[in-house]
């Protein structure tokens, strides 16, 4: 088949434009609509046909080529990390998965499938329905707030919605992590201690809350519920969540935050209202995330090992690719002590 050069004159100039649908039904000499179906691997096309279409999409650089490639191999040789939103948490993650993937022959797709107006909810599946078996292999899916049933693909989930059931996991011991944090404001002197939960329809931050209990049960110490408030793991619901705990006329001495991002909100409101971290208020957060360790005071902090968590994500993704079963990779936590959490100046 000859092929096709596809130019746009502007002047006395020839230069290469995009190609287009109707530049590769003409090229092949079938309609747009044939053509449409063959990338869309729909039924009711020969063939010869489909082997016709999709030889000039890869002559001509069609911009779809990747989906046209990958129906005839069953493979784009592309990792999809799948996150709501680029923020802290998950820019570490995909930072793990990029070293991880620098050896192999995959490419990775980052994709926030949460960043658009409209309903969010869902949108794990929406984001599968439109990248799965075409445009990915596998997907590592950062903090899936559904569970994942039939799914097109194999898939990863880093901190998922409903524990270890469905797709395999990687996630942290959150309730040794939480215990940890507690136990290390109690064995301060610490007993008023509050906690800025995680959004609660999170596993992890249910974990997290289940281990801040048992710690002050462990010590004896009455979980009081009025010291529980909702920090969503957002800096802007914690802002008003932090302001209640600290507003009250028997705030607590210390806060234990479910993540690093509502923890150093928790340090700002303080700071406004005139507290000084941590003689007046300890603070302590969980994932150890760079601003923990770079901001003055650093804070005190329970440390995912996020870099780590991505690598294990992509090892276990690339083995189910090629066969292997999904299980469940789970990391140890770690205290990182730095300036936010002292004893308290009474008891």
């Amino acid at each position: 088949m000859q092929g096709a050069a596809v130019t746009a004159t502007t002047g006395h100039r020839t230069s290469p434009r995009r190609v287009t649908i109707r530049d590769v039904a003409n090229a092949a000499g079938v309609s747009v609509a044939t053509v449409s179906k063959v990338m869309n691997g729909r039924d009711g096309i020969a063939a010869a046909t489909s082997e016709r279409v999709l030889g000039v999409v890869d002559e001509l650089g069609y911009e779809t080529s990747l989906i046209a490639s990958s129906m005839r191999k069953r493979r784009t040789q592309v990792i999809g990390v799948l996150v709501a939103e680029f923020e802290p948490f998950s820019l570490q993650l995909l930072n793990g998965v990029s070293s991880a993937l620098q050896q192999t022959a995959y490419d990775i797709l980052a994709y926030a499938g949460s960043v658009s107006a409209g309903e969010h909810a869902g949108w794990e599946r929406r984001s599968l329905s439109r990248l799965g078996g075409t445009l990915i292999d596998g997907a590592i899916i950062v903090t899936p707030t559904v569970t994942l049933d039939e799914i097109s693909v194999p898939v990863v989930a880093i901190d998922p919605h409903t524990g270890p059931t469905g797709p395999a996991v990687v996630d942290t011991d959150n309730v040794g992590g939480a215990r940890m944090a507690t136990e290390h404001l109690i064995s301060l002197g610490h007993r008023r201690i509050g906690h800025l939960r995680g959004r609660t329809d999170l596993l992890s931050a249910q974990q997290r809350e289940q281990g801040y209990r048992e710690a002050l049960m462990a010590a004896g110490i009455p979980i009081d519920e009025s010291l529980i408030v909702d920090g969503g793991y957002r800096a802007a619901r914690a802002t008003a969540a932090a302001g209640e705990l600290l507003g009250r006329p028997d705030r607590p001495s210390a806060i234990f935050a479910a993540n690093d991002v509502t923890a150093l909100e928790a340090i700002r409101v303080a700071a406004s209202r005139g507290l000084s971290v941590p003689i007046d208020l300890s603070v302590i957060g969980f994932d150890d995330l760079p601003a923990a360790g770079s901001g003055r005071p650093g804070l005190t902090t329970i440390r995912q090992p996020l870099l780590e968590m991505g690598t294990a994500a992509v090892h276990l993704l690339l083995a189910m690719l090629d066969g292997g079963a999904s299980e469940r990779i789970q990391m140890p936590a770690e205290l990182i002590v730095r300036d936010t959490t002292q004893p308290p100046l009474f008891f």
